[in-house]
């Protein structure tokens, strides 16, 4: 989060102001983290539930609107996704106006179950088809998803708030500006129809979903909500299971990763939706979409040090710097296509 936004919402005691509206004590609430958004959770009638409260710089009242309507329609058609619960006014989201932009809670219900987290969900080749179906259903149900409200109607990819945000990068970042170009130049000119081009989840990575005992994925944080092609759904999921490699190996550990993956996911996803042999081979595109977009996160609150050496993290510091080679190269996280 950035530190102007963090100070506004100390400043004007956003939290203990969402949090009435909810009917919830402010000793009652946990802070969960979150990379946009404010998060937390908190139990109610012997029940977990979570708070989120979205900054208007990251996201109009309006759009926020927009992905609970999308959320609710999932639901409706059978995919479990963590849905909102109204506040104690009724309202689906309550909005909190400050003299510099407007603040905007809203409550789900927790997932139940847990995470399936690194080393492990590298090789759960079960998961992955789940995972494939899921997307494919998803997919499908975007293709009869009719707006009610044009009011209520989330983004396109183009209007991604990093991609709309490329000057957080340092100056001497040219050549990753001129990769930005290049990709959004490319992408712009492919093709678009009811069948490949509709509003996807665009943010599924194992952070965002939960399994419970009788393996039941869970959907949640669906706030990266947006219009796109549905290969980038299935680009995003890759590029969180071959982005933690690193070292001597890297590139082989990769490759095979991400053909594993996709074999079981496209297994599964074919049992929902039909997508064209075209947009797989366009994958390397979006992997290079999804590197640009979380490197310039990395840099929100840059502090001058383009190495971050003062992170304790290795790891992190290796992928900054390989990260920065792929995108001033122009060269997807991995080719297997």
């Amino acid at each position: 989060m950035e530190n102007i936004i963090r100070d506004l919402f100390n400043t004007h005691n956003i939290l203990e102001i969402a949090a009435g509206r909810y009917g919830i004590h402010r000793d009652e609430i946990s802070d969960i983290g979150g990379f946009q958004n404010f998060v937390y959770e908190y139990q109610q009638y012997g029940k977990s539930y979570i708070l989120r409260i979205t900054p208007g710089m990251h996201r109009t009242p309006e759009l926020v609107s927009a992905e609970l309507e999308w959320i609710k329609y999932l639901a409706r058609n059978g995919i479990s996704a963590s849905e909102p619960i109204r506040s104690i006014n009724q309202a689906w989201t309550e909005v909190i106006r400050t003299p510099e932009m407007p603040f905007t809670a809203v409550s789900f219900n927790k997932a139940p179950g847990s995470r399936i987290n690194y080393p492990e969900c590298l090789n759960d080749n079960a998961t992955y088809e789940q995972l494939g179906q899921l997307t494919g259903r998803m997919h499908a149900l975007s293709k009869q998803y009719k707006v009610q409200n044009p009011a209520l109607q989330r983004h396109h990819w183009h209007h991604n708030y990093f991609l709309q945000n490329i000057d957080i990068l340092p100056a001497s970042h040219q050549r990753v500006r001129e990769c930005y170009y290049s990709i959004v130049d490319t992408l712009r000119k492919l093709p678009k129809d009811i069948d490949s081009y509709g509003l996807i989840h665009s943010d599924m990575g194992f952070g965002n979903f939960m399994v419970n005992d009788q393996s039941v994925i869970t959907l949640f944080d669906f706030d990266e909500a947006q219009y796109s092609w549905f290969v980038e759904d299935i680009a995003i999921q890759l590029y969180y299971l071959v982005y933690v490699y690193g070292g001597d190996t890297a590139r082989a550990d990769r490759e095979e990763q991400a053909l594993r993956f996709m074999q079981h996911f496209m297994s599964g996803y074919s049992k929902e939706n039909i997508l064209d042999k075209y947009w797989l081979e366009q994958i390397p595109h979006f992997l290079k979409l999804r590197e640009l977009i979380v490197y310039i996160g990395a840099f929100r609150n840059f502090d001058g040090d383009e190495t971050f050496s003062s992170s304790d993290n290795e790891w992190y510091k290796d992928w900054i710097r390989d990260s920065r080679g792929r995108l001033e190269n122009n060269l997807p996280i991995v080719n297997v296509w």
